[in-house]
Order: C-alpha cells, then sequence, then structure tokens
C-alpha cells in the first residue's frame, strides 16, 4: 500500500481532482475484501491469457464475475451461500412478506 501514499502518486490524484480510498489497517474502511477479490480476478482472469482488444476482456471479467464468482463461490458472511442462493432467498423472503 505504501506506493499509494508517495508524494508523486498523490499529486497525481489531486492533479485529477480524485479522492485515494485508503483507509487504516484493521479499521472499517479496510479494502482487504477488494484486494482478495481482484487477486482471485488477476489469477483467473487476466493472467490466463493476452488481450487483444479491451472488448474481448470485458466480456471475459463480466463473465468470470456472473459465471464464477457469483454462482459458485460461497462466502463466509453470507452463511457459506453464493451471492446467488443468498438474494434468492433474501427475495422470496421479501415477495412472501409483501
Amino acid at each position: 500500500g505504501s506506493q499509494f501514499r508517495s508524494r508523486k502518486f498523490l499529486r497525481a490524484l489531486a492533479r485529477h481532482r480524485m479522492v485515494g480510498s485508503m483507509g487504516r489497517v484493521g479499521s472499517s474502511g479496510d479494502n482487504a475484501a477488494m484486494e482478495s477479490f481482484f487477486a482471485l480476478l488477476q489469477k483467473n482472469v487476466l493472467n490466463r491469457r493476452s488481450w487483444t482488444a479491451r472488448e474481448q476482456l470485458r466480456i471475459a471479467i463480466v463473465t468470470w464475475i456472473e459465471r464464477t464468482y457469483h454462482r459458485r463461490r460461497r462466502q463466509a458472511r453470507l452463511g457459506r451461500l453464493t451471492p446467488i442462493e443468498f438474494e434468492t432467498i433474501m427475495n422470496t423472503t421479501v415477495a412472501l412478506a409483501a
């Protein structure tokens, strides 16, 4: 994370009127979950082959997220359900309550 606190990086953020999203270690703003997601994305999509067109890469990323990450990856915070299973349960519960 130190590269994101460097003067050069902070100047680039300011030049483009952007705000960095770095929080303190262990804080609720900690980005460990996103780092884990991007590590999986890089391992499963980006490093698998070289991409000649941006659109091909975009389709590969969306496909991986929708077919693999959301449908197969069980998440502890969702009670070991996949996001799709969790959403289905929640939508059914809301529909029954209405």
